[in-house]
């Protein structure tokens, strides 16, 4: 068997997300587990029955870009030269690529292997929504107080339970580290760009809704805290929508 790390970029806006789904054909993993499976199989590498699994380092909802989500898939043998890259990239969609294919050692994980993840959220605050780069950035055209966002997301750096800041509460532990939360902007865009260890179900989202709130001077910078001491979803703010976020980057050691 041999495992493949493969470096992924895509354009969300027309997919149910990143993992496969019973009702749907439109979701990033499902088209990529088909397509490498169908190439495998036309060239007689595959036996019928084996199961093509390509495991994201996390799930991305319907509507969320990557520049670099990280998969990994395990096969019965080596894949060719320049298999990945170059004729499973022929065979899918054109808003869906694979930039990097690694051998690595059996036992990598695209998931469980990760140490950490960069995520990227746009903002557009022009009167008018940029024509081009309108599925990538939230329109709000509005003036935002970029200090005191800053200020806000100091507040959000460092080990904390965030379970005011998900809106999936399955048990499973909330307990995650924001290494920075860099604020920037230029003309009319806006950046904000999140580092650390992992991040929960709709947790980026949220957060950039309680940055953006506070930059509005809808909230103190201070407020934030509320939603992390309470674990109170509801002193969170708005949920971001989708077209703005996109994964940067996984670390791994």
């Amino acid at each position: 068997m041999r495992t493949y790390k493969l470096t992924i970029a895509y354009d969300g806006t027309r997919y149910q997300g990143w993992q496969r789904q019973a009702n749907t054909d439109q979701t990033i993993q499902g088209i990529l587990e088909r397509t490498v499976g169908d190439m495998l199989r036309k060239t007689g590498n595959l036996r019928e029955d084996f199961p093509v699994e390509v495991n994201g380092s996390g799930r991305t909802d319907a509507g969320v870009h990557a520049r670099g989500q990280t998969a990994s898939v395990v096969l019965p043998g080596l894949a060719a030269e320049g298999f990945f890259t170059e004729k499973v990239n022929s065979a899918l969609p054109a808003d869906i690529r694979i930039l990097d294919a690694e051998l690595v050692k059996n036992g990598f994980h695209a998931r469980r292997s990760a140490v950490g993840k960069v995520y990227e959220y746009h903002i557009d605050t022009g009167e008018k929504p940029d024509v081009f780069a309108r599925r990538y950035c939230y329109h709000y055209p509005h003036e935002l107080d970029l200090d005191r966002m800053r200020e806000a997301a100091g507040y959000l750096t460092g080990t904390h339970q965030f379970s005011g800041y998900t809106d999936k509460k399955d048990g499973n532990s909330t307990k995650r580290t924001i290494y920075d939360i860099m604020v920037t902007g230029q003309d009319s865009r806006v950046t904000l760009e999140y580092r650390g260890t992992g991040f929960l179900y709709h947790m980026v989202r949220i957060l950039t809704g309680t940055l953006i709130e506070a930059g509005a001077h809808q909230r103190s910078a201070e407020s934030v805290l509320d939603a992390l001491r309470s674990g109170d979803r509801s002193r969170a703010g708005f949920l971001a929508p989708a077209g703005g976020l996109f994964l940067k980057e996984v670390w791994y050691r």
